[in-house]
């Protein structure tokens, strides 16, 4: 499926990268599974792997954590307090999961995040 946005060879229905996919990007809360990022490029799971590990180095799933995580982290910039309420925007699920998915991608526990690029704090680590 030809995008028209560049590489029809990853075939997400927006733009040539999951990036720039907004119906993904729009249900990163809900959730979402490889098969379905698959569905929605109209291939199957292996052939969206493959695509995946050629074009961006990483796996479908790895990506999808990576984007929750992001959505995460600017939650917490923007200054949402309470980390169930991140971990269900997120789509990371519980706060527990979210603690150990922004620590291993930042090095910072949540609280560490805030008191550092939360409102009052310095720059902002992801954009």
């Amino acid at each position: 499926m030809d995008t028209g946005h560049g590489d029809p060879e990853l075939a997400l229905p927006v733009g040539d990268v999951p990036g720039e996919d907004r119906w993904t990007q729009e249900r990163l809360g809900e959730p979402l599974t490889v098969a379905d990022l698959a569905g929605r490029a109209r291939v199957s799971p292996s052939t969206l792997h493959r695509r995946f590990r050629n074009q961006l180095g990483t796996t479908p799933l790895a990506w999808l954590i990576g984007e929750r995580v992001a959505l995460a982290c600017r939650l917490i910039e923007r200054g949402e307090e309470r980390l169930d309420v991140v971990a269900a925007r997120s789509g990371l699920g519980t706060a527990a999961n979210l603690r150990t998915r922004l620590r291993r991608a930042t090095g910072l526990s949540p609280s560490a995040y805030r008191r550092r690029f939360g409102p009052g704090g310095g720059e902002a680590l992801v954009s």
